[in-house]
């Protein structure tokens, strides 16, 4: 038998790991490590060579790379900048899955991180890809917040 202090010191162990519950497992589980952000990694895969923050890439590819509201592969889906992510996004399309999904590739979106064929779903009213969610990896589900974007650079 068991002496009543190391009984005790257990079912409080137990109870305590009762409460912790599920956890989701943290975001440095996926993807692949990258010191790299979304900006040179979007430059590198797609080939367009454009500069400045991600958001700034919209007005910069004016008249130098086609610019669509329509998703194709190996384009660049420009996110404007949204709450705590003040200077955009970029995401590479790596395939269209009908007229409102696509999967992307991408630096950053979890941080540190290089995430490959994630969902990207079009919300907007308009089905011009002005408003998407995206997956998070973490949760294995679309995240709530929409994010607005401005559209599809298209490589040469």
């Amino acid at each position: 038998m068991m002496p009543p202090r190391q009984l005790g010191l257990l079912l409080a162990c137990l109870v305590l790991a009762a409460c912790a519950g599920p956890r989701m497992a943290s975001p440095s589980h996926f993807g692949t490590p990258t010191p790299l952000t979304c900006v040179p990694y979007a430059r590198e895969v797609s080939g367009i060579q454009l500069d400045g923050d991600a958001y700034e890439w919209w007005g910069e590819a004016d008249g130098v790379y086609p610019r669509s509201q329509r998703p194709a592969r190996g384009a660049v889906l420009v996110f404007a900048p949204h709450g705590r992510m003040d200077v955009g996004h970029l995401a590479v399309v790596t395939a269209v899955r009908g007229r409102r999904k696509i999967l992307v590739t991408q630096a950053n979106w979890l941080a540190h991180r290089i995430e490959h064929s994630q969902p990207v779903v079009d919300v907007s009213a308009r089905n011009n890809w002005t408003r998407v969610r995206v997956w998070y990896e973490p949760a294995h589900a679309f995240g709530r917040r929409v994010y607005p974007t401005y559209g599809f650079i298209l490589p040469h």
